[in-house]
């Protein structure tokens, strides 16, 4: 009898102990609040001739199996002179040169066997026209960056940064590449394209005015819509909105586009088919550990969005997020930049579930028409293991963010409300980050015909450890009927080849039956077996323990 009575009181601590910890979350499926509109299937490199290497090939076919519609992918330097250069902050296509005579040269070959890549695997060029080849640039010497992580990031700049030396050749490649590339795929293929400008031409990626790269975009977009009148192209892909100088960037070619006289053809305005800027986060070290800053890119994002709407002509163009990341630099690794220590393990997995769901929330807040947002990571061939760059893979190893893709690629259809007693609001976080004692604990729900999913988190910008939420989710708007259950679970023991490779030892150089291990230990993987389960008149609850910096997908089918 003691022993019954001690039991009882055990088990009601245990439930009281619940109750005071629990998170409560509220899903109405019947509320629906937007569409679950898939802008998170686009990627990108600064590096593009990796997209035909062994592991470049795997990871875009990869990406174009966990998205249910087609993924764009953005790469710089596919105008660039060399051949085939293989490393890091480069690429080369050698697509134009000059004869003896000062006559233009096209060689398409590379760029087609870039592009020829992507298509082969279903993937779509969000197609960038840079930078200046050398025999066009005003200043080419030096032309080629030889940057090794560690050195400034400066010294990336060079030759290829300058405007050209005649608009008019500049044009000519532009009419020229897409002409070539309509003869090549045809047109309807081609007019399902986006077409860009360069890259962040408010930094050191430009080394002209303003005024002369509205003058580089006017002679592009008139010379790419002489070829393909359909074409859409767009830019200017700035950086850092939150910027007072930035701001004034990214308005200045707005008020261009609208009210300036155009340069290349001398009638007012020029056209403009999509936005584009950047978005960036700011970790850095704090006591020992590393503490992201999402706030920053959040607020990035929410002036980006606040100016593009400002516009009454241009408040319902597409808006592409051309870069969206936790930080500024892919190929920085951990070891010469310790604060992006956050890049192979869960704290990269958790803020892109977070920061992806408040960027829906934003886009809703300013009735943007956010058509997409980049993410900046790709994969880097010939690097060590586990090396620390902001990448999807490591050398065909599939890391614990590209599963949070794969969680989005299971949901669609219509977002529902999500309500009940979050720590963070959308503005919070944008304003203040995840900073305080409470975590970030929160939910993305979707809904379509016979199936619903919801993305549940458990963030904070400090990676440390601490015990595990306790979350109830009560869920209304199911069918009346026995439903089919999957939990997904991204943690440290679960979708993690990461913290396998850790267990091994942190092999240099795995062998094949360690490969093959990881190969599997990054896919994403069940929590618990399937199971069946009957709503209560289409009411379910759900008791569930989340890992800080864990990720998990509830999805249902019926």
């Amino acid at each position: 009898m003691k022993k019954r009575i001690l039991l009882a009181v055990f088990l009601v601590n245990i439930q009281l102990c619940f109750s005071q910890e629990t998170k409560h979350i509220e899903i109405d499926f019947n509320q629906k609040v937007g569409e679950m509109y898939p802008f998170w299937a686009f990627f990108g490199a600064d590096e593009p001739n990796y997209a035909y290497m062994k592991d470049g090939k795997k990871l875009l076919s990869e990406l174009s199996s966990l998205s249910p519609v087609p993924v764009y992918f953005r790469a710089h330097s596919l105008l660039n002179s060399g051949h085939d250069t293989l490393s890091l902050k480069w690429g080369s296509t050698n697509v134009y040169t000059e004869d003896a005579k000062g006559n233009p040269v096209y060689d398409w070959t590379i760029i087609d066997k870039i592009f020829d890549t992507y298509l082969e695997r279903g993937i779509k060029p969000l197609a960038q026209f840079s930078f200046m080849p050398e025999a066009l640039s005003t200043n080419p010497q030096p032309y080629e960056p030889h940057w090794k992580p560690g050195m400034p990031y400066n010294e990336i700049y060079k030759g290829w940064t300058f405007p050209p030396k005649e608009y008019k050749k500049w044009a000519d490649l532009v009419y020229a590449w897409v002409k070539h590339s309509v003869e090549r795929y045809g047109k309807a293929e081609v007019e399902t394209w986006y077409w860009e400008l360069w890259n962040e031409p408010n930094i050191g990626y430009w080394s002209g005015t303003v005024e002369e790269y509205c003058k580089l975009y006017d002679y592009t977009a008139d010379a790419a819509k002489r070829a393909l009148p359909t074409i859409r192209i767009g830019g200017p892909e700035t950086t850092g909105p939150s910027w007072v100088k930035a701001a004034d960037y990214l308005k200045f070619f707005l008020n261009h586009c609208e009210t300036g006289t155009n340069y290349a053809t001398e009638k007012v305005g020029s056209p403009l088919d999509f936005i584009s800027f950047h978005a960036k986060g700011s970790p850095k070290i704090v006591d020992n550990h590393v503490q992201m800053n999402m706030g920053t890119q959040l607020r990035d994002i929410s002036e980006g969005f606040r100016i593009v709407t400002s516009f009454e002509k241009y408040k319902n163009l597409p808006i592409i997020i051309g870069e969206s990341d936790p930080e500024g630099c892919a190929a920085c690794g951990m070891k010469t930049n310790p604060q992006n220590a956050y890049r192979n393990g869960t704290m990269y997995s958790s803020y892109t579930a977070a920061s992806f769901a408040r960027k829906y929330a934003l886009a809703d807040y300013y009735g943007a028409k956010l058509l997409g947002a980049v993410s900046w990571s790709f994969e880097f061939e010939n690097q060590p293991y586990f090396y620390g760059f902001r990448d999807l893979a490591t050398n065909g190893i599939d890391k614990p963010v590209l599963n949070v893709f794969r969680m989005f690629g299971m949901m669609s259809g219509k977002r529902v409300k999500v309500g009940g007693d979050q720590s963070y609001t959308f503005e919070m976080v944008r304003d203040s980050s995840v900073r305080g004692k409470s975590n970030d604990i929160d939910a993305l729900a979707s809904i379509d015909q016979n199936t619903a999913a919801i993305m549940l988190w458990n963030y904070h910008d400090d990676d440390v450890k601490d015990k595990d939420a306790k979350i109830e989710i009560n869920l209304k708007g199911l069918p009346n009927k026995t439903i089919n259950f999957h939990h997904y679970r991204i943690d440290d023991e679960n979708s993690n080849a990461y913290e396998v490779w850790k267990n091994m030892g942190s092999p240099e150089s795995p062998d094949k039956q360690q490969i093959a291990i990881l190969e599997k230990s990054g896919q994403l993987g069940l929590l618990t077996s399937p199971e069946f389960i009957k709503t209560n008149n289409g009411q379910l609850k759900l008791k569930i323990s989340l890992p800080r910096q864990g990720v998990s997908l509830l999805k249902f089918d019926w």
